[in-house]
């Protein structure tokens, strides 16, 4: 087979080991291909998966152009890898299909698409790119560029594409999380400040300016982790600080309906003697105002969930565990909505078991501002449902606290110390009767 000799370049341009490298890896991956059901990509999805792997082959974006313009001189939808694509465009043509790019840079672009062995020259004796064709009209001899490597290593180009892609979320994702600890960080910074609470507010927000500034757009995945890294730790150190200037009088006037729990909780889930007195609490919770901003945006969201579900009245469960129960709880599931109605309104066809409040407390903390971390550490130390239940609480008191991720960080750090219980929240807001709850 002529093909399975190596091509040199005409003129003056020089044969580079990768030129040669790439002629017999496609020589061997097409007699591969003989004894195997031949895979013919098509061209256009392959174009695609390419740009998004082109930082794998060192490629620009105008050498992929350069390479959509030389596919586009090919006339069949998919790539037969199995013999040579040869495609012949004048450098005319090649310029008005990149959109007036100038010669010298087309010619750059197509050394570099060489060099990447995607494309092989296929030069004639005089360096002109034509085709010869039989008596019958069919072509014979092609002198131009030979394509078929694209399709020979089109797995190749998959797999960095999928690589890429993962790559783009990871970054995506940590980005976000960067944003949302700046926010927040700065926040409470703010809010120590402005109280003028005891701390090391200074430091905080001195580390927090070495932090901040704006997170560049090909910042590397590393770079960015250890960004995050960096804020997660100051994160901690500022809400704990916070947490800890609070006084006992400024923890029972802000979360009262914790008060009890958090000062008394039984691990037993036995009851306080005095229901009076919780119920005597319920009333007044019910009967306080909620004004805060993550409010207003709370009951914004629940307007368009009841919105996008029709406005359908909520199943009524009957408390009963489900197959798939995400963990134990500690109380039936109608005392937990009958305390904590409003979590009912972000779940989308109504909440009929403990998977349900899972998953509509998952919707409800990004809403409070709970960062991922801080309900994922509390699911792995409450456990789903009872994490679930503490978030449903926080809903209902939201307007009371300052910080609900804060928050159920304390509320997560006395749980893995066995301090915690859920059930004389409940209790506390009055959803059902000691009866009920036993």
């Amino acid at each position: 087979m002529t093909d399975r000799f190596a091509t040199t370049p005409f003129g003056g341009r020089s044969l580079s080991y990768a030129m040669l490298a790439a002629q017999e890896k496609t020589a061997r991956a097409r007699e591969r291909m003989a004894d195997a059901k031949a895979d013919h990509p098509e061209k256009w999805p392959l174009l695609r998966s390419l740009t998004e792997a082109r930082a794998a082959f060192f490629l620009s974006d105008r050498a992929i152009a350069v390479l959509e313009a030389l596919l586009s001189f090919h006339p069949e939808t998919l790539l037969d890898g199995s013999a040579p694509l040869i495609v012949f465009p004048s450098n005319a043509e090649l310029s008005m299909r990149t959109r007036g790019m100038a010669p010298a840079t087309i010619r750059r672009h197509l050394a570099s698409l060489v060099e990447a062995g995607l494309i092989i020259r296929r030069d004639s004796p005089n360096g002109k790119r034509y085709a010869r064709r039989g008596d019958t009209g069919e072509i014979e001899h092609a002198f131009g560029f030979d394509i078929s490597p694209l399709a020979l290593r089109h797995a190749e180009i998959e797999a960095h594409a999928a690589d890429a892609r993962n790559l783009a979320r990871a970054i995506h994702r940590i980005r976000g999380e960067i944003t949302i600890h700046l926010r927040d960080i700065s926040k409470t910074i703010e809010a120590g400040l402005s109280e003028g609470r005891p701390g090391d507010w200074t430091q905080y927000a001195e580390e927090l300016a070495a932090l901040s500034g704006r997170v560049g757009r090909n910042l590397p995945l590393e770079t960015l982790e250890r960004r995050r890294d960096a804020l997660t730790a100051l994160r901690v150190r500022v809400e704990k600080s916070y947490l800890a200037s609070l006084s006992d009088e400024e923890m029972s006037a802000s979360d009262s309906f914790f008060e009890r729990h958090i000062q008394n909780s039984n691990i037993d889930h036995q009851f306080e003697k005095s229901p009076e007195k919780g119920l005597k609490q319920s009333a007044a919770l019910q009967a306080e105002t909620v004004s805060s901003g993550k409010t207003a945006a709370l009951i914004k969201m629940r307007k368009q969930l009841n919105a996008a579900r029709g406005n359908r009245n909520h199943p009524q469960p009957d408390g009963r565990k489900s197959m798939s129960e995400p963990g134990t709880a500690q109380v039936p599931l109608t005392a937990v909505l009958s305390a904590c109605p409003q979590i009912g309104d972000y779940a989308r066809a109504g909440i009929a078991d403990w998977r349900d409040l899972v998953q509509a407390a998952g919707v409800v903390r990004s809403m409070l501002g709970v960062s991922p971390d801080a309900w994922d550490r509390a699911k792995a130390t409450m456990g789903e449902v009872n994490a679930a239940i503490t978030v449903a609480a926080i809903l209902e008191r939201v307007g009371d606290i300052r910080s609900p991720g804060g928050y159920l960080r304390a509320l997560t750090e006395r749980a893995e110390d066995g301090l915690y219980s859920v059930v004389p929240i409940i209790k506390a807001l009055g959803g059902s009767s000691p009866a009920r709850l036993e």
